[in-house]
């Protein structure tokens, strides 16, 4: 038996913005969430589900933030979500009759019916609609961790600027979590690993361990990790900080080197939605008539070239397998490398967004069964573990504070901070400073008015999530995230001077109360003086259960003077 000298942790950051329209059936951004639940999450759960019948024992760790949560609980949502599963199977029926002159056509037409057939019986009788019991079950049983995030995955470097929103945006994330789960969670995956150290001290108020950040975050603290990313620091205030593993990321990642590029894998961008006869496949595109994905694809990716062959489910097997052996032999030699000059076992942490796991990388699920089967039954020098395992287990930790960072282009704020997007931003200054002033202005409100306030509090929230300037920057279904902004601000400002007029409009209220109906134990209060103002700053000697390693490294020693660098700091503090 080889000697364990490391350990892998995966984190899967499973978001996607709270999307919800009673009013209207015709929203494809709803279908976000239907794939996302039948290309990533049930595939997820299937695999966690065979591993532990098979006795095959795996440590993983999964942000799930609180828009999803809301949407994966809501009644409305989950009706829809059946119904998009009837229109599919439906379509796969006459696809079966419709590819009966071609047989690898039609036997790809078979597995598509029998996929979504499946995930109808799965949803509807096995989970009975609740994908976030069926989560938490594995959590309870020790196999999976899940930790939050921000309330709406705020964008915390450029909210700061009004940190009362920062700290309401732990808060509810802390609170939805509670709801969910039972307990409070120990971590945290920053919004776009979005890290500013002025926030640390509330993220240990609401009781998070650690957080999920960047690499740069990590090799650019002050003062210089000893270890890099291979293992975790702490900041001043006792925030316990882990980057991202740039090697493992780039084997899965990478557009060029990544595995999801494969030629056997199914092409992403082939799908019947847009290929097919267009009366023949109107029923099952958008209402107004616009073309969407489907789901149904029957190619491979086979090459940079139009042509394509067809998609064959065993060629995708064999690829996914082989890549699990690759990324674990390389897991192993970069730990055999790391415990050469490290005191202590090294970490490699290989964060991912959860929907590349089956949404874009249709075989990703299965890539992760057969890599924890081999990890499991092969005998290599590395062990499954969750952060929080990690730090219980060895709690001596280099004090160190990161930087601002993030895991956008360039590293920093500029995918939600450019000329395209950057008009967004004084209107949420302004409600996040206008939601501050109603919270103290009314801090013991009750019935309608407080029902207001609470709403305004949602809004603001809403508003705030970073998706809708990711959109923006993306240039993708941007029309949509220009009105999502305009909508919540939009009613965020009528409700303010409704409840500053003292004259609320019980109807305009109500409506909107079940559009955006997320967050129901919301508290306004959190934006006020009496919630404020709370926090201690923990000395550095009371890092709870974190001992300090005290090491005398020089500011950016061994940093190489880079282009990265040089985007993320003024050039006086460029040595």
């Amino acid at each position: 038996m080889q000697e364990k000298k490391g350990y892998v942790s995966f984190v899967l950051h499973a978001h996607l913005p709270f999307i919800h329209h009673p009013e209207s059936n015709d929203y494809l951004e709803e279908s976000w969430l239907y794939e996302a639940i039948s290309e990533t999450y049930i595939p997820l759960l299937t695999y966690f589900k065979k591993l532990v019948d098979e006795g095959v024992k795996f440590r993983i760790t999964m942000s799930m933030t609180p828009p999803l949560l809301s949407m994966l609980d809501n009644k409305l949502l989950q009706q829809k979500y059946i119904h998009y599963l009837e229109q599919l199977i439906e379509l796969s029926e006459k696809e079966i009759k419709r590819t009966s002159y071609d047989e690898r056509l039609n036997r790809l037409s078979h597995y598509y019916y029998d996929r979504y057939s499946n995930d109808l019986h799965l949803f509807k009788d096995v989970f009975k609609c609740n994908l976030i019991e069926q989560f938490k079950h594995f959590q309870d049983i020790g196999v999976l961790e899940i930790i939050t995030c921000g309330a709406t995955h705020g964008y915390f470097p450029i909210l700061y600027v009004n940190e009362k929103t920062v700290r309401a945006q732990i808060a509810v994330g802390v609170q939805t979590y509670e709801k969910y789960f039972g307990k409070k969670p120990r971590g945290i995956w920053l919004p776009e690993c979005g890290y500013v150290p002025e926030a640390d001290k509330y993220l240990r108020e609401f009781g998070i361990d650690y957080a999920i950040t960047e690499t740069h975050g990590i090799l650019y603290a002050n003062p210089t990790p000893i270890y890099g990313t291979l293992a975790p620091i702490v900041s001043p205030d006792g925030l316990v900080a882990f980057g991202r593993d740039l090697e493992s990321s780039r084997q899965v990642w990478s557009s060029i080197n990544g595995y999801p590029g494969d030629y056997n894998y199914r092409e992403f961008y082939r799908d019947i939605g847009y290929e097919a006869d267009y009366d023949y496949i109107k029923p099952y595109i958008a209402h107004n008539g616009v073309r969407v994905h489907t789901g149904i694809k029957y190619y491979r990716i086979t090459g940079k070239t139009e042509q394509k062959d067809y998609y064959d489910v065993q060629w995708a097997h064999d690829s996914a397998e082989r890549q699990a052996g690759h990324f674990l032999d390389s897991r192993v030699k970069q730990i055999n490398k790391a415990a050469t000059y490290m005191d202590k076992p090294p970490i490699v942490l290989c964060p991912y967004d959860a929907e590349l796991y089956g949404h874009w990388w249709y075989e990703g699920p299965y890539w992760l069964y057969i890599l924890f089967k081999k990890i499991y039954y092969d005998d290599c020098n590395f062990e499954l573990i969750t952060p929080s395992e990690y730090i219980d287990k060895y709690p001596e930790i280099q004090v160190a504070t990161p930087c601002r960072s993030s895991w956008g282009a360039n590293g920093y704020s500029e995918v939600w901070l450019n000329p395209t997007n950057d008009y967004v931003h004084r209107h949420l200054h302004v409600a996040g400073d206008r939601m501050c002033e109603l919270a103290t202005l009314f801090p013991n409100a009750s019935g309608i008015k407080k029902d207001a306030l609470n709403q305004c509090a949602r809004e603001l929230l809403l508003a705030q999530s970073s998706d809708w300037l990711f959109i923006i920057t993306n240039g993708t279904m941007v029309d949509y995230a220009k009105k999502r902004i305009k909508d919540h601000i939009g009613r965020f400002t009528k409700l303010y001077y409704q409840i500053k007029n003292d004259d609320i409009d019980i109807d305009f209220l109500s409506d909107i109360q079940d559009k955006d109906c997320l967050f129901p134990d919301i508290d306004y209060n959190i934006y006020g003086w009496c919630f404020w103002g709370r926090t201690q700053k923990t000395p550095l000697k009371n890092l709870f259960k974190y001992k300090i390693i005290n090491v005398r490294v020089m500011f950016f020693e061994s940093v190489p003077k880079n282009t990265v660098l040089k985007s993320l700091f003024p050039k006086k503090f460029i040595l």
